[in-house]
């Protein structure tokens, strides 16, 4: 038998004191997607920057309502219509001990039409021309023309070191070689799919962080993540789904964080003059494609009871939406009304386009990407069979899905884009201009659509410095693609995180993304 001494016991209750702060050091995330490679210039997916930006910084950041907030660049302004200076952040270092200076800033930028990835990070650096280094802290862009929202595009623009090399590839990044920022945790290994672990950064620049470690383990299947939190296997998950966010509310053990969010599920009706997937009526392809008729595609919109698709399919986590940016950003037209439902009318317009039966057509979705697409998606094709559709479903896994959508290879998508800046430039200006190389415009148009009016007072708002001129004309581009359904959106959608209530407190954030730097321990 053990003799418990009062020294023995003293030692004892410090040791049980001293416990939680020891298991707070520790944190796991389950989180329906990952990142996809280490390189944080490979792809603009949001879960790839979310996970990216615990290791790399970005030039400016934004805080929790996409507020534009000092990064690595203190401060910045135009010193003329082409010209944007940045003075960079003094002291910082990388993760190896290399100091950070303006030429790191400068060779990302610069990389980042070198690298070849499913969804190019070109949207960022569409405007920029030149790129100088004054001196070790100072930064000048030079822009093709006025560029008014190029600190908005830097906030997504990561930093890495100039000696990474431009010859650089995932590899190097995926084995930790070069996976080397200035960030808040140092990255210790990568599991595509499973987990990717980091450790603190001690000498992080912007303050130490609550997690030693931390482990950010991929979990796509929501009833998987969901026992994955009721287990104690992971401390936090996103993307509760609308099912289980009832139950979690009300269990003790558990808290929840609600936010609305930047994302809104879009279709997107290729008008192409050739479809990739055919249309067909009777079993027979069309001649043409009726998706060019704007008949038809005011009637896929008018089929769409989005009361439903809110409150029955996603159980009231989200609200309707009536163009591709949500109420009060830089841009949205509040010329364009709720988006009506009205079956027999949609019915009349396509039988005036000729389709009095309907056509049988396919339509691609994602079901990982954000809460609720693949259920939405269902919902949207039994809308329409209402109509006379014979809508050919299907949901992927975004890492399917992405990459063929970038080939075009699709006939109807839905997919969700959040207007990540919050402004009009970075949506319109990647989802509904026409494509054009030469200026940027266009990189995630993947339908076809072109509209000569829209190009034109967009391209003058582009171009315009004063914010409130500005401002007008993007809502009236806003409201020409919206008229014209370029795009169809559907709904804004509400993001849930679950955690364990005893060790987790969080802010939302309307980007949808997890930042545990940012996340505290209960005290």
């Amino acid at each position: 038998m053990t003799k418990l001494t009062l020294k023995s016991a003293v030692a004892a209750l410090a040791l049980m004191a001293a416990a939680p702060a020891v298991m707070a050091a520790d944190l796991v995330v389950g989180l329906r997607a990952g990142p996809d490679s280490i390189d944080p210039h490979w792809s603009t997916l949001g879960s790839q920057a979310e996970a990216l930006r615990h290791v790399f910084d970005t030039l400016v950041d934004v805080d929790e309502k996409l507020q534009l907030k000092p990064g690595l660049a203190t401060s910045w302004e135009a010193i003329d219509d082409t010209t944007w200076e940045f003075k960079m952040r003094e002291g910082v270092t990388f993760h190896d001990g290399t100091p950070f200076t303006a030429e790191d800033a400068k060779f990302s930028i610069d990389r980042i039409p070198e690298v070849t990835g499913p969804m190019p990070m070109t949207l960022y650096t569409k405007y920029v021309d030149s790129v100088e280094v004054v001196d070790d802290y100072t930064l000048r862009v030079k822009t093709k023309g006025m560029a008014p929202s190029l600190p908005n595009d830097f906030t997504r623009l990561f930093v890495v070191p100039s000696e990474t090399g431009m010859e650089a590839g995932n590899e190097e990044f995926n084995s930790g070689e070069k996976a080397i920022g200035t960030g808040p945790y140092t990255f210790v290994s990568w599991q595509p799919k499973g987990d990717l672990v980091l450790k603190r950064n001690d000498d992080y620049w912007g303050g130490e962080t609550a997690w030693e470690n931390v482990t950010r383990r991929e979990i796509p299947e929501d009833t998987s993540r969901v026992a994955a939190l009721r287990s104690g296997e992971v401390d936090l998950i996103n993307y509760v789904p609308a099912s289980d966010y009832l139950a979690m509310k009300n269990d003790g053990e558990i808290d929840t964080f609600v936010s609305d969010s930047v994302y809104i599920l879009n279709i997107a009706p290729s008008v192409k003059d050739e479809e990739p997937q055919p249309i067909k009526v009777n079993g027979e392809e069309v001649d043409g494609n009726p998706l060019q008729d704007l008949r038809v595609r005011k009637a896929l919109d008018l089929a769409i009871n989005r009361d439903v698709l809110v409150n029955v399919v996603l159980e009231g986590l989200g609200t309707p939406a009536n163009q591709l940016m949500p109420e009060g950003f830089f841009g949205y037209s509040p010329e364009l009304g709720k988006r009506e439902y009205d079956i027999e009318q949609a019915k009349e317009l396509l039988a005036e386009a000729g389709y009095p039966d309907g056509f049988e057509i396919d339509f691609t979705c994602t079901n990982n990407r954000v809460p609720g697409d693949a259920v939405v998606c269902e919902a949207l094709a039994q809308m329409w069979s209402r109509l006379g559709l014979k809508v050919n479903a299907q949901a992927l896994n975004g890492t399917v899905f992405f990459p063929a959508a970038a080939r075009e290879e699709y006939t109807m998508t839905m997919s969700a884009w959040g207007t990540l800046t919050g402004e009009a430039a970075y949506t319109y200006g990647a989802l509904t201009h026409t494509k054009d190389a030469e200026k940027g415009f266009g990189n995630f148009n993947r339908s076809g659509y072109s509209n000569p009016e829209f190009d034109k007072v967009f391209g003058e708002g582009s171009q315009t410095l004063e914010p409130e001129a500005r401002k007008k004309l993007y809502e009236q581009a806003s409201f020409i693609a919206m008229e014209d359904r370029a795009l169809i959106p559907t709904v804004i959608l509400q993001t849930v995180w679950a955690a364990n209530a005893d060790k987790i407190d969080m802010t939302p954030r309307v980007d949808q993304e997890t930042r545990t730097y940012a996340i505290t321990p209960v005290e």
